[in-house]
């Protein structure tokens, strides 16, 4: 047996987990989701808790085994306590400010960055540097903050651009820093 796999996941009070066929839906506090798995997948609601079970000992089973419980598990935390990315905006004259349901970034180019909010998915920011994206898909939210990242990575040689607030930048020298007399 997978050593991920075997282990149920147990629903909290205030979470719903409802089972029909492949397909799981979980509702709780913070949301509701959907998620269709994969048809061999043996999943069933016991006594509190979500139990997955493979059908055979070959490779493919073995390896959605471990992977339709941690989604089942993802879904259950993302509808009791949510999701959230913290990302940080370093550079003269970068900013972040949400208008409305628009995120709009001064990234340093000739014109404003504007991304706007999508279903699921809420921004806030604290800060003219900060940014917070939550909800309670976790894929969703990391796809966002991805996104958002993308825009204006952080460069090594002085750190500038948007990064994860617990992302560390490698730091390189400039042409000058090798110089010896």
């Amino acid at each position: 047996m997978s050593r991920i796999g075997r282990m149920p996941v147990s629903i909290p009070a205030g979470v719903t987990v409802d089972v029909k066929g492949n397909v799981v839906h979980v509702k709780g506090p913070k949301g509701e989701l959907t998620q269709e798995m994969h048809k061999d997948m043996l999943i069933a609601v016991e006594d509190g808790q979500v139990v997955v079970n493979r059908p055979s000992e070959n490779k493919l089973h073995k390896s959605l085994h471990g992977l339709t419980r941690t989604l089942i598990a993802n879904m259950v935390e993302g509808v009791e306590k949510g999701y959230s990315k913290e990302l940080e905006v370093n550079g003269v004259g970068y900013r972040v400010a949400k208008q409305g349901k628009q995120l709009v970034m001064n990234l340093g180019y000739s014109h404003q960055v504007i991304m706007d909010e999508i279903p699921g998915i809420t921004i806030d920011v604290p800060a003219p540097n900060k940014i917070i994206i939550s909800g309670p898909n976790k894929q969703m939210v990391g796809q966002f903050a991805a996104e958002v990242r993308e825009k204006r990575p952080p460069e090594p040689y002085k750190g500038k651009g948007i990064k994860y607030a617990t992302e560390v930048v490698r730091r390189k020298e400039g042409k000058a820093g090798g110089k010896k007399k």
